[in-house]
């Protein structure tokens, strides 16, 4: 059976009873990925709206619409409520009306509704006298897509209909300034007193990592300068040379500006800084170096390559770090911790640093997971990746039986390390997760079970950033 089948499990992995709008839109697009259209989503919230207005009776209703979905939302519940009450529809008629809004304007043109649009505020203010015609008022003006202050014609609508004092009732969630009766959410609560309306949504977009996830990764500033993207420092080598340079390229790969790999030997890759240690192996004269480098990194990626030997030095330099990936032979106990801490253990690893033998269950997996972060996320690797901050778990399905190869996990967590620059440890390993098994199935599609770690990373920015380069061809 699917893990997922189990309803009552699966309750435990979901967000709170509140949520943001951020993350909000991250299982929205989750959902449309899934198979699940903006379209579809949008009928099922039109008809909670309809069954919220239904209370009251409304002998004629006023909606709002505003040019985003949830604009479409109202005009959904406009076309379902035409066959009831007197319906009329003010909307901001905005050249950057989204393309589901604009298919639902499209329909409701054919039915009996009163359509009026607007663009600023003496649009508004000619039409004032239907504010107070109504019997009841739905906010469907802006959702969660919301940035920014309220602007005209928004601002007068909002000043309008609080000066009527009839029941508002609101779409998801209330345009800023607005006083609602009621607050119809969807899917989940986010704010306070909300009543929640099921729209379909499933659970995997919710529990799961998707391409919505990639949402949560900041736009940088046009005028954005060299190091925005994070100074990095890759500790590992030695017995395995090659570790800490196939984290160190897919960090630089994942969106890092500066990455120095401190290891015994350099090798021939010139995006990297290379900072030699003493001996052959990292060692006890090497803290004081690596302390200060540690201290003026974003983050550190410690562990690949770096043979047991060299723990203690692991433990010694880690309160030096403020942020920390801690992958393969730093993930040994006493067990390093930083500032903040993002563990990438495979089941081996896991049970080591942990005394806990995870099993194969996906439920145990998680429980266990969740229950040894306490020193920070902690991200299980396996044929499901499991991602907890002892508060949260996420689950990642991505990937391929062809990245069983040896470096995969260094390439994990090099792309981890970079987000985690500009995202919290649970967001970072989460979108890494995701992105570095999403680029292992794209690139297994021309090596099959030929794939090498270093096939991955030139797909790393394929999936992190297709959005730039679909935006920027």
């Amino acid at each position: 059976m699917r893990f997922w089948a189990d309803s009552n499990q699966i309750k435990k992995y979901r967000d709170g009873q509140i949520i943001s709008p951020e993350r909000m839109r991250v299982i929205d697009s989750n959902a449309m990925a899934l198979g699940v259209s903006d379209l579809q989503l949008m009928e099922n919230a039109g008809h909670a709206l309809v069954n919220v207005v239904r209370r009251y009776h409304p002998a004629s209703i006023l909606i709002l619409c505003g040019s985003g979905n949830n604009g479409g939302d109202g005009m959904v519940a406009a076309r379902l409520l035409a066959h009831e009450t007197d319906v009329t529809v003010i909307y901001h008629n905005s050249s950057t009306m989204s393309l589901a809004c604009k298919t639902q304007l499209s329909i409701l043109e054919n039915c009996a509704v009163r359509l009026l649009p607007v663009r600023c505020k003496d649009d508004v203010h000619s039409i004032k006298y239907l504010f107070s015609q109504s019997t009841l008022i739905l906010d469907a003006l802006l959702g969660t897509g919301m940035a920014g202050d309220v602007r005209e014609p928004h601002k007068s609508c909002v000043i309008l209909a609080n000066e009527t004092k009839l029941p508002i009732i609101s779409a998801d969630m209330p345009t800023p300034g607005i006083i609602p009766t009621i607050i119809c959410s969807f899917h989940r609560a986010k704010s306070e007193g909300a009543e929640n309306a099921d729209i379909g949504i499933p659970v995997l977009a919710e529990i799961c990592t998707g391409p919505g996830d990639l949402l949560m990764i900041p736009d940088r500033n046009p005028s954005a300068h060299k190091g925005i993207g994070g100074s990095i420092l890759v500790i590992g080598g030695g017995p395995y040379q090659g570790a800490p340079y196939l984290a160190g390229m897919s960090a630089l790969r994942a969106g890092a500006d500066i990455v120095r790999v401190a290891s015994p030997s350099p090798l021939q890759f010139p995006d990297l800084i290379h900072i030699p240690t003493k001996n052959e192996q990292v060692s006890e004269d090497d803290i004081d170096i690596l302390a200060n480098l540690c201290e003026n990194s974003d983050v550190v990626i410690c562990g690949m390559g770096l043979g047991p030997d060299s723990h203690e030095v692991v433990t010694k330099i880690a309160p030096f770090c403020k942020k920390a990936v801690f992958d393969a032979d730093a993930l040994r106990l006493p067990l390093p911790v930083a500032k903040e801490s993002l563990y990438t253990p495979h089941t081996g690893e896991f049970t080591r640093i942990t005394g806990i033998n995870p099993g194969t269950e996906i439920h145990a997996r998680a429980d266990a997971v969740k229950k040894a972060s306490d020193n920070g996320t902690i991200l299980l690797k396996g044929e499901t990746d499991i991602i907890s901050d002892g508060n949260r778990i996420r689950f990642n399905r991505t990937g391929t039986p062809a990245m069983t190869t040896g470096g995969t996990g260094d390439v994990l967590a090099g792309v981890c390390g970079a987000l985690f620059v500009v995202l919290p440890a649970f967001d970072a390993a989460c979108i890494g997760a995701y992105a570095t098994g999403s680029a292992g199935e794209l690139v297994t599609k021309q090596t099959g079970y030929g794939l090498t770690a270093q096939d991955i990373i030139p797909a790393i920015p394929q999936i992190l950033y297709r959005h730039i380069i679909e935006r920027d061809p």
